[in-house]
């Protein structure tokens, strides 16, 4: 099974995401690249809704029907949307290479219809300190977003 992510947002910033599932109950690999970053580390969550009629902030709070704190993408603990930082080089252009087993393209943890964002900030994965630490990783604002649709084979 597979997915897509098309984003776009603020100054310029762009990005597209793939998203492939072998075996409904196997791991999803993600791919993404983007554009008209600043450099440095930004944090790319899955978040709740896909909705994005007043741009990313519609989508709500990071995708987490499990309850838990926020984390890494490696950790135990964590929201099923967490997934780490995407690194941007000093051209703007970041890429994202993971393979997730939290997420799925279908059943309960399904992110098909959800949206995928991009924030302006290092996401602290938890450990910043930060009273929003454990609940968004510290990442600051939605600078690009777009909603996870279905993909052809």
């Amino acid at each position: 099974m597979k997915a897509v992510c098309v984003m776009s947002g603020s100054a310029g910033v762009k990005g597209v995401v793939n998203f492939t599932q072998d075996t409904a109950d196997g791991p999803v690999h993600i791919h993404g690249e983007f554009s008209g970053l600043k450099a440095g580390k930004h944090g790319f969550h899955v978040h709740e809704f896909g909705d994005t009629t007043n741009g990313c902030t519609s989508a709500g709070a990071h995708f987490n029907p499990t309850k838990q704190e926020h984390g890494a993408p490696e950790d135990s603990i964590r929201h099923v949307g967490d997934l780490g930082n995407v690194i941007a080089t000093d051209d703007g252009k970041g890429v994202y290479n993971a393979t997730d087993k939290l997420i799925s393209l279908s059943g309960p943890h399904s992110i098909i219809g959800r949206t995928m964002v991009i924030h302006e900030n290092e996401d602290d994965l938890g450990r910043g300190g930060h009273e929003l630490s454990k609940v968004t990783g510290n990442a600051g604002g939605r600078v690009a977003c777009g909603v996870i649709g279905l993909a052809a084979d």
